[in-house]
């Protein structure tokens, strides 16, 4: 399973609770996508999780700065991601980035809002924020594998820290030229 948060906003700990603590320590994967806030906080995921890969945001220090990226590419299950804080064009931009990087989707935060969207020609996501919701649902998303005929997929749900599936989709892989 693939785990996604984003915009921790912490001093010193992950802030992880309930579902969202247990996504992560069973993630074969884990992207944050940026807003740890303070070097202890990417620490603490480092910890928690069995793999990590991360990029920062606006607000993080330069101690994250200079350990991980702004942008990254990640892969899992025959999917590949394009993975960023946020982008100034917004969906646009990031869909151009994500069509730069051959990407099959986009992973963003920023916006602390959860959303999925497959409407701009590459999807779109973004999993929230588990720890400061900022009046959205607190939340992470879950990414499992699954085989078709056309070949890999990834089957989302956007979840809750207290274990609620409020969305789900699907993202294809292989997709990109």
């Amino acid at each position: 399973m693939l785990v996604v948060v984003s915009d921790t906003h912490a001093r010193e700990e992950s802030k992880l609770q309930g579902r969202t603590a247990a996504a992560v320590r069973e993630a074969e994967l884990v992207i944050h996508a940026g807003d740890f806030y303070h070097e202890p906080v990417l620490d603490a995921f480092r910890s928690a999780a069995a793999s990590l890969r991360a990029v920062y945001g606006n607000n993080d220090d330069a101690a994250i700065r200079d350990r991980v990226p702004e942008v990254r590419t990640v892969e899992y299950a025959g999917v590949r991601f394009a993975v960023t804080h946020r982008h100034r064009s917004g969906d646009t931009g990031l869909v151009m980035l994500g069509r730069g990087r051959d990407a099959d989707a986009v992973i963003c935060g920023h916006s602390h809002r959860p959303r999925f969207d497959d409407s701009g020609g590459l999807p779109i996501l973004n999993p929230g924020s588990h720890a400061q919701p900022r009046g959205n649902r607190p939340a992470h998303a879950e990414l499992t594998p699954v085989g078709d005929e056309r070949g890999s997929a990834l089957d989302g749900k956007l979840v809750t820290p207290d274990g609620k599936v409020f969305e789900e989709f699907r993202i294809e892989g292989g997709g990109a030229e």
